[in-house]
């Protein structure tokens, strides 16, 4: 099974290194000195980590064969995927690869269906997933625990306690400002009566 792990940025100082954008949990796995990844599109690899290091922040590679900055340009934006056993698990239990989770189906805690899972989207700030309900509509569940309590893979399901509003349209909205507002009218319709 092939694993999307980073996407290659710009080319960094005149060596032939590169910024990645990386989309793997396990960087220092997936992205080590030797590692052979192939390319989207293909015609740019398969692709071999010489050097890696962290410089303010981000990752910087090296692949073998480019010396230079122009070289380092050329790879702007392609994707770099690694080939994972599917019966690979990540380390942590609390982690899981995209693959395992697509098509799981979304319920609530009571059972009621809400649809499967289609699509994962990574964020900076958090994963979504991407669920297609019944009737054909989509909704965004972010991947947090407060929402998605428990994931199930024996039972392929994702259990969720979503906040009023994200599934539905019973969103109760309260704002402080609007009782503030409402108070204020109050009394200038008393002052009025005097």
């Amino acid at each position: 099974m092939q694993l999307v792990v980073a996407r290659i940025g710009r080319a960094h100082g005149i060596k032939g290194e590169v910024t990645v954008e990386v989309r793997t949990d396990e960087p220092e796995l997936r992205l080590g000195p030797g590692a052979v990844l192939a390319t989207e599109p293909a015609s740019a690899g398969p692709l071999t980590i010489e050097t890696g290091r962290v410089h303010s922040g981000r990752l910087l590679l090296r692949f073998e064969g480019v010396r230079d900055r122009t070289g380092a340009e050329a790879l702007r934006n392609i994707l770099l995927i690694a080939e994972i056993d599917p019966e690979e698990l990540p380390e942590d239990p609390e982690e899981y690869y995209d693959h395992q989770l697509m098509d799981l189906d979304v319920v609530l805690a009571d059972g009621t269906e809400i649809g499967r899972i289609t699509e994962i989207t990574h964020l900076p700030s958090q994963d979504l997933f991407i669920v297609e309900r019944p009737d054909g509509s989509e909704v965004m569940i972010p991947f947090v625990e407060e929402i998605v309590t428990e994931i199930d893979l024996e039972e392929q399901r994702a259990v969720i306690d979503p906040p009023p509003g994200l599934i539905d349209d019973d969103a109760v909205i309260a704002s402080a400002r609007e009782a503030g507002v409402a108070d204020a009218d109050d009394e200038a319709a008393e002052g009025d009566d005097r």
